[in-house]
């Protein structure tokens, strides 16, 4: 049989980037559906019309995947803050504004929502490439909304890391039912101030 080169460790062909993207949309529909159980390996590949030994060369476990199915999710809110970036004042508002744009979103796929936080928790060293990823494109979402003339200040940057545990730990404590969608309007909204309070004064968007 001919071997085919390890996905991770080499550039995507035109064919592997098709396939892995419709395993990735596999995995997220059957996470809407049923959420984390709902997701079986032998179900994403028989949906996905791959091999389960050619879903597994991809992504090793189910963590893996739904660590993946994330960073796609993410991917596709990028874009979407690219062709409608966020319109308030301050970069502090903004990146509030789009925090509260992505939660919106999740709650449309609650099931979805729980999964992928669910693989994040769970998630050991061996999925740490994964994780990084999803949490550098976090960043780049944050950085991107706040829309700034020049390099965000290294004290921004912690406030960014700051907001991004944040994040996470709203999206946890709303799926475990532990606090409301106001409750978590308010969290973000006052986290987010950090960006403007550690900016210099003629780069905070408001004068």
């Amino acid at each position: 049989m001919a071997t085919e080169s390890k996905p991770s460790a080499l550039p995507l062909t035109e064919r592997q980037a098709a396939r892995r993207g419709r395993i990735l949309h596999t995995s997220a529909q059957l996470a809407c559906q049923g959420g984390f159980d709902a997701v079986q390996m032998r179900e994403v590949a028989e949906q996905s019309n791959v091999a389960l030994g050619t879903l597994y060369r991809y992504f090793p476990s189910k963590i893996h995947l739904l660590v993946a199915t994330m960073q796609d999710q993410l991917d596709h809110l990028h874009d979407a803050l690219r062709k409608r970036p966020p319109v308030s004042a301050s970069p502090g508002d903004r990146v509030a504004e789009t925090l509260m744009r992505a939660f919106r979103a999740l709650q449309r796929e609650p099931h979805l929502a729980d999964a992928m936080v669910r693989a994040l928790t769970f998630a050991d060293r061996s999925v740490s490439p994964e994780v990084d990823s999803v949490s550098r494109l976090t960043t780049a979402i944050i950085l991107d909304a706040m829309g700034l003339p020049g390099p965000p200040t290294a004290q921004q940057l912690s406030a960014v890391r700051v907001i991004e545990h944040t994040w996470h730990s709203a999206l946890v404590t709303w799926l475990s039912g532990r606090a409301s969608i106001a409750q978590v309007k308010i969290d973000i909204a006052t986290v987010c101030r950090l960006i403007d309070l550690t900016a210099p004064r003629d780069s905070t968007g408001t004068g």
